[in-house]
């Protein structure tokens, strides 16, 4: 499957945006039918169904960029596509999503880990009232690796002692927590980040 549509603006940003950029993505996913029968981006999103999966999946190939189809969105990496209210898919990505379960179900113990609960919950945590981005304000000390946040006018990975500065080409050089203010703000969705401090891992940045 190919990584990128010339032109097209399938590439997605931690902040849900999307852009129309040459550089690849590492993993694709979708939120629903995004274009109108012309083939143009008509919506932000189609239902609360947002995965992310593998580029390469037994052997499959689509067309890519066709109306009344899933529309493919591509990610740098996958805390890129948690941060913008992602979750892994439970056919490609099976064993991450299994654990992504058992992490979820650690971490919303009141909450059943079944996939339609995942995604009302995330829906919820990922879009305000006026359909943009939900962030949230937290102590930096207390993030685990893979959550994005916000600073200085662009986005940030935690990672260990550090956060890197993020880009649709990749990461740029780490500055240490300490450079950071106490307080910053989230975009990886509330339930994510709990899910993530609960025990699951992301996939191994390139």
């Amino acid at each position: 499957m190919a990584a990128n549509g010339s032109g097209r603006p399938n590439r997605v940003a931690p902040d849900g945006s999307t852009h129309a950029v040459a550089d690849r993505g590492g993993f694709w996913g979708n939120r629903g039918r995004l274009l109108d029968a012309q083939g143009s981006v008509a919506r932000h999103h189609l239902g609360r169904n947002w995965i992310v999966c593998v580029l390469e999946f037994h052997g499959r190939h689509r067309t890519q960029w066709q109306p009344n189809r899933l529309t493919e969105l591509y990610f740098l990496d996958e805390p890129t596509a948690l941060a913008a209210g992602h979750r892994p898919c439970g056919e490609c990505r099976y064993a991450d999503y299994q654990r992504f379960k058992a992490a979820w179900a650690l971490a919303h113990p009141d909450d059943p880990p079944g996939a339609r609960e995942i995604d009302r919950r995330l829906h919820a945590d990922r879009l305000d009232d006026d359909g943009g981005q939900r962030t949230h304000d937290a102590p930096l000390a207390g993030l685990p690796d893979g959550v994005v946040i916000a600073h200085d006018g662009g986005w940030w990975l935690v990672e260990g002692a550090a956060l890197f500065p993020w880009s649709f080409a990749g990461y740029g050089d780490p500055r240490p927590r300490s450079a950071f203010p106490e307080v910053v703000t989230v975009l990886t969705p509330r339930a994510t980040v709990a899910t993530v401090r609960a025990g699951y891992r992301c996939a191994p940045r390139s």
